[in-house]
Order: C-alpha cells, then structure tokens, then sequence
C-alpha cells in the first residue's frame, strides 16, 4: 500500500506539468489574445487607441514572445509562488484567487456536508424498506432533483422570493455588509444567506447520490456474505453497517476525485445567477478576455486538485473495501 502511495506521488508530477502545457496552449488556441478583446472593447465604446500604445501593452504583458516563452516565464513564477498578474484587473493573480477562494470553499464544503447528511440516511432506507411508500415518495423526489438543472431552480428562487416576499435571495450578504469588516453580525448575516446556494447546489447531487446508494445496497443485501453474517446470529443494524453499507459506500468516496477542484470552482452558472462572489465567475470571465494567467492558474489549480482528489479516493477505497486493497497489493 505504501509502495503505491510513493508511486501515485512520483506519477503527479509529470501528470501536473502535462496538464498545464495543456492547459496553456488551450487558452491560447482562440484568435488573438487579451490585447485583441481590450481594443475591440475600446472600440466598441466610440473610442481610439493608436498602435503605438498597443504595442507598448504587447511588451508589457510580454504577449509579443513565443506561447513557449510565455508559459515558461509563466511556470517559473508558479514554482515560486507567483502566479503573473491579471491583465483584467490589474492586480496579482494570488490576490484575486484567494479573495475569492475560501468562500467557494465554505459554500462547497457545506454543500457536500448537507449532500452526504441527506443522501446517506435516506438511500440506506429506501434500500432496507424498497417499494414502501416512503420508499416511493424519496424516488419521486429523486427524479425531480436530477430532471431539474441547478440554475432552473436558482431562477425559480429568485422570482419567486422577489415576486411573492419582495425579497432578494441573490448574494452571500446584505447589501450593508458587502464591504463591512469581519465579525460576529457579518457571520450571522452569511449563515443566513448561505443557506440558499447550498441548497440549489446540493438538490441534484443528493437525488443522484440517493440512488446509487439504494442501487448499491440493493445489491449488496442479497449477498451470501450478508446471509452467513445474519445466520451467525448479527443483529441487523450491526449487520447492516459493518458490511454491506461499508461496500455500498464506494460511490461515495469515489466522488473525491472531482469533489476537491468543485471546491474551488464551485457551480459557475449557478454562481453567476444568485450573483454570488466565488471562483467560477472569475474564471468564466477570464478564459471571455483571454486573461491567460489567471485562467491558466485556475485550471492549474484545479487539476493539481483533481490528481490529490483522486489519489485521496483510490486510498479511501483500498482502505474501505478489502477486496480493492487484495487486487493492488496482490
């Protein structure tokens, strides 16, 4: 086990390093760059800008060089902790991420919390009692969460909390306490408010969740393993959970892989509909502009957060079922 550890650790650094060449050339591939989306702008306002000036941005921004020259000079600041400066705004690219970050993280966090909290109890029910009427009632409500896009639901929300209470549900704070200074009563007014998000975010992967659990358990009930545990004189909540839950439970940490870069990119459109200030918009508004180091610096960190999620998965899985552990060290 430790051996493979070691190797899946060696194996994310070349994995790394192929993501970003990727990632780079990926953000150059669209006609233009940055420069060519700020003139058309300025254009588009009524305005002009000489070639003069133009060419002085292209040397200072240095998107005059070879895209290898670039994404060289850009990685060398990486391995330092500098991540470039965005174009957009002008300020270090380290600054804009971590503005943002911890309150993507947070949202993220008690989304997957409320996710698992739900998902978990409820499959285990619909699985021990199938075709009851709760059992009934918990798919129907399933299919409703999984036909039901996340943004479609922010958008319901939203007209209907304005049309019927003449209240705005959008945004992580009141409007008094955007810019207030940390403290108790601006942690009370974003547990208030982040209730919304959490839930418009959590509703579809806790439908989806709930049946995988159900289909997994299901499976597993009717197991001879199960049978020879309940002969032996097990009682069933012990049974239960010792065994078959345990297995079902894959899915669950499996999820892990892409669980930790959507703690950081979040839900883009739900984000941009409840006007909420975490990392997908920025990033969606950076790869519109080209601003080519801070979206290469999100899809870095994503992927580098992709590797470490999988790799958590794959040593929660070995360790949670014992059949996954025989075949990797066998």
């Amino acid at each position: 086990m430790l051996r493979y550890i070691i190797y899946r650790l060696f194996l994310m650094i070349p994995t790394v390093i192929v993501i970003s060449v990727i990632s780079f050339i990926i953000i150059q591939l669209p006609p233009g760059d940055f420069l060519t989306s700020y003139v058309a702008a300025i254009t588009a306002r009524g305005e002009e800008i000489d070639e003069a000036t133009i060419q002085a941005l292209r040397n200072t921004y240095g998107l005059g060089e070879p895209v290898y020259v670039q994404y060289f000079k850009w990685m060398a600041g990486v391995v330092r902790g500098n991540f470039g400066q965005s174009f957009t705004w002008r300020v270090s690219v380290s600054s804009l991420i971590w503005d943002r970050i911890w309150l993507t993280v947070a949202i993220s966090l008690v989304t997957l919390i409320f996710t698992w909290a739900v998902a978990f109890p409820i499959g285990i029910y619909s699985a021990v009692r199938p075709y009851s009427m709760p059992d009934y009632l918990f798919t129907f409500i399933g299919f409703i969460g999984l036909a039901v896009p996340n943004f479609l639901l922010a958008l319901i929300l939203l007209v209907v909390a304005f049309s019927q209470f003449n209240m705005s549900v959008g945004g992580l704070f009141s409007p008094g306490m955007q810019e207030a200074a940390w403290g108790r009563e601006k942690l009370m007014d974003l547990l208030g408010h982040i209730w919304i998000p959490v839930i418009v975010l959590g509703l579809s992967g806790t439908a989806s969740l709930i049946r995988v659990m159900r289909a997994n358990l299901l499976d597993e009930l009717h197991k001879p393993y199960v049978t020879t545990a309940r002969l032996k004189g097990q009682s069933e909540f012990v049974l239960l959970m010792r065994y078959p839950v345990r297995v079902a439970l894959n899915p669950f940490v499996s999820t892990l892989g892409w669980t930790l870069p959507q703690l950081v990119s979040g839900s883009t459109i739900v984000a941009v509909v409840l006007s909420l200030p975490l990392t997908g918009p920025l990033m969606l508004q950076a790869l519109v502009s080209q601003d080519m180091y801070l979206a290469g610096s999100m899809i870095l960190i994503l992927s580098v957060l992709t590797v470490i999620g999988t790799l958590v998965s794959d040593i929660l899985l070995a360790w949670l079922d014992p059949r996954i552990r025989l075949e990797r060290t066998g």
